[in-house]
């Protein structure tokens, strides 16, 4: 029976890789096109002070909010729209693991993965605020009239690389407690070798990491969007005064 759940782990991981649609979705929010050019009279009449503290007030806003909603218990496992299932590669071969009683052993690997995403969020407020003492003058002006998610990628570029860095260990420790990780590791790990997977899904850690990441920064973004459509009800005087200026709102 192992040797008939190894060769169907193996050739379901070994069909072509596709990516995750809700990864997909969840990419599109980040990456929509830029909005409508702001005003130039109305930015312009704005103080540098204004802009970089109206700005830094709302990527605080956005990841603070972010972080509390994702890194408690059931933050992504409790919620259907950011619940991180198993790749697809691991799904082909979940359906043949079932046949074979290892049901529990696939159920405990999404909830390992999705506790692993939940214990490894809270490390990113600190990076997210850093980031937010280390914009520039320049930086601010210009995410002020970039697109409505600019100030998130902003964030994605000053902070990816470091909080991917600081998910992967808490990530690991957490998903290495499920044995079918280990199972998906192996076989995934070799077939990334010859391209038959895609190297970000070639382990579990790196997976669920880039997916944390991907609903962090979405999030973040939601926030940001929310608050440039309608700065009125952004709750801050400065909020408002700074964002209106750019929407004529």
């Amino acid at each position: 029976m192992k040797r008939t759940l190894a060769l169907a782990a193996a050739l379901a991981l070994a069909l072509p890789a596709h990516a995750f649609d809700w990864n997909d979705m969840l990419k599109s929010v980040v990456n929509k096109p830029a909005s409508q050019p702001a005003a130039a009279g109305g930015v312009n009449a704005l103080s540098n002070t204004d802009i970089n503290a109206a700005l830094k007030e709302a990527l605080t806003r956005g990841a603070d909010a972010a972080v509390a909603q994702l890194g408690v218990k059931d933050g992504f496992f409790g919620n259907p729209q950011l619940k991180i299932p198993l790749p697809k590669n691991l799904q082909k071969a979940e359906k043949a693991m079932r046949m074979f009683g290892m049901g529990q052993q696939a159920d405990d690997l999404v909830l390992a993965m999705n506790r692993a995403a939940e214990a490894a969020v809270p490390e990113a407020k600190t990076l997210l605020v850093e980031s937010v003492k280390q914009m520039t003058l320049d930086d601010a002006r210009g995410i002020l009239t970039g697109g409505k998610t600019a100030a998130t990628d902003f964030f994605r570029k000053k902070t990816e690389t470091q909080l991917t860095e600081r998910f992967l260990p808490i990530v690991k420790t957490t998903t290495d407690k499920a044995g079918l990780a280990q199972q998906y590791n192996r076989y995934a790990g070799m077939a990334a070798q010859f391209n038959l997977v895609d190297k970000s899904q070639s382990n579990v850690e790196q997976y669920v990491t880039q997916q944390a990441l991907d609903r962090l920064y979405t999030l973040i973004g939601e926030k940001e969007a929310a608050i440039r459509a309608n700065p009125v009800s952004a709750g801050s005087d400065l909020l408002k005064k700074v964002f209106s200026a750019v929407t004529g709102k």
